[in-house]
């Protein structure tokens, strides 16, 4: 792609991205040099990093597949990344093909990606859009076409809220999808966190400090403060390898860096 078709889709490739950090640390082809040089920089400082990625990767899948066995049949998954194996869809349509899933981003290459890997998928799509902005997700015309909202739907926010620092309200931004969503719906949340964390994770938040995407990690009780209005289901906030494992985790819980909830809307 030319630099003009870089400059055409949005697309900033003089500073790395989230997503496409993401992407790379588990090991995705959808990312660019800045991306890659700035991964291993975090990787250098915090070589956890890339299995803090990866099992909050499985934790996404398993928290998916719960709601779908609860009976959710809408999704919608909030700065959803790169299109990787094992997305939602792939995880709720195995259980019943008519799962609903709109994934939204505001990343170019994601966007792009997304709209291939669900092409023909008349039950999945993307929209491209500022999270931050909820009524530019609720109103787009394919979450329209695509969401009922007097059914139940269930949010994703996985490694989402920690890029939204408590000067832009994240607990106000959460509850306006909140106040949508009909009563039966559900929250998937995952953040980063300083609990159980050393002097690593410190050196790398500085690090997302430089590259103009700052990270807000937070405790078990600033997360049930964000999530206020749902009732947060057991085992309630953990590490993520700690919620509703498939298998015991092998590695210590803390060292996912994350915490996760799955939280229910009375």
């Amino acid at each position: 792609m030319s630099e003009d078709e870089h400059a055409k889709r949005g697309i900033d490739l003089d500073r790395p991205n989230a997503a496409r950090v993401y992407d790379y640390m588990i090991g995705g082809k959808l990312n660019y040099a800045v991306d890659r040089m700035f991964a291993d920089q975090i990787l250098g400082v915090l070589p956890n990093a890339r299995h803090m990625a990866l099992v909050n990767r499985a934790w996404l899948r398993r928290a998916v597949r719960f709601g779908a066995e609860q009976g959710i049949r809408q999704f919608l998954d909030i700065g959803s990344g790169m299109p990787t194996v094992g997305h939602v869809h792939e995880v709720v349509q195995a259980i019943d093909p008519a799962s609903k899933v709109v994934y939204v981003d505001n990343e170019p290459i994601a966007v792009a990606h997304s709209e291939i890997v669900l092409e023909g998928n008349d039950n999945a799509a993307m929209v491209q859009a500022d999270a931050e902005y909820p009524d530019e997700v609720l109103e787009h015309p394919t979450t329209v076409e695509l969401l009922d909202f007097d059914q139940p739907i269930m949010v994703i926010m996985a490694a989402f809220v920690h890029f939204v620092p408590d000067s832009r309200d994240p607990a106000g931004l959460i509850g306006r999808y909140r106040d949508v969503l009909a009563p039966g719906s559900y929250l998937a949340l995952s953040s980063g966190t300083w609990e159980g964390q050393g002097e690593e994770s410190r050196r790398s938040v500085a690090l997302y400090e430089k590259s103009g995407t700052p990270l807000t990690l937070r405790s078990p009780d600033e997360l049930r403060t964000l999530v206020k209005g749902f009732e947060i289901l057991p085992p309630g906030i953990v590490f993520t390898p700690e919620w509703r494992p498939d298998e015991p985790p092998e590695d210590p819980p803390e060292r996912s860096g994350g915490l996760a909830l799955v939280a229910r809307k009375p």
